[in-house]
């Protein structure tokens, strides 16, 4: 099997309940989950390096996470599956400019995200989709981010929309087996 990368949302990691779901369901050995730093170019880069590498097949990322795969889905024409994806984070990541500290892991880890990232990150916005092949998983209940923006985004793209749920996508084991499909180029009826 090819590899999946999974990119995680902002001030996540790689040892995120997703990643660990991805990897419990397609095997540890065919998931790449990376600790991305906060810089944008940064993690670009590293991301970038990773499709290069790696025998990636598809990207999945949630969030900022989103927002990363569907710039480097457009570079590299590959398969993505975006999870509440952000569209801006340019605009809805200038409130945390500053000391942050990432939500899982057992250590404290503290980082800075600096207002200069938020015109990298700017950089990066696509304006148009064209190379992409994307699978859009909403939840209504998103509290960061209004769902029907990424709705409209991706209209002509697969978009599931999950009433209720929140931010980090609830029930997220629920797709697993739609996202292998979806991978596997089945369609499911």
């Amino acid at each position: 099997m090819s590899k999946i990368l999974y990119i995680h949302g902002f001030a996540s990691c790689a040892q995120s309940s997703k990643a660990q779901a991805l990897k419990a369901f397609f095997g540890e050995e065919n998931i790449i989950a990376p600790d991305l730093p906060p810089a944008p170019i940064d993690a670009v880069e590293m991301i970038q390096e990773m499709i290069d590498d790696e025998d990636i097949t598809m990207i999945v990322g949630s969030s900022l996470g989103g927002f990363y795969a569907a710039y480097l889905a457009e570079l590299n024409a590959i398969k993505t599956v975006l999870i509440n994806p952000s569209l801006r984070p340019f605009e809805t990541l200038a409130p945390f400019v500053g000391w942050q500290q990432r939500l899982c892991g057992e250590e404290e880890e503290v980082f800075e995200f600096k207002s200069v990232y938020l015109g990298h990150l700017k950089s990066y916005n696509i304006e148009s989709l064209r190379r992409g092949k994307y699978l859009v998983l909403l939840q209504s209940g998103d509290e960061l981010l209004d769902y029907r923006e990424a709705q409209e985004r991706y209209k002509e793209h697969r978009v599931i929309v999950e009433f209720g749920g929140s931010h980090r996508f609830d029930r997220f084991d629920d797709y697993l087996c739609m996202i292998r499909n979806y991978l596997q180029g089945i369609q499911c009826k």
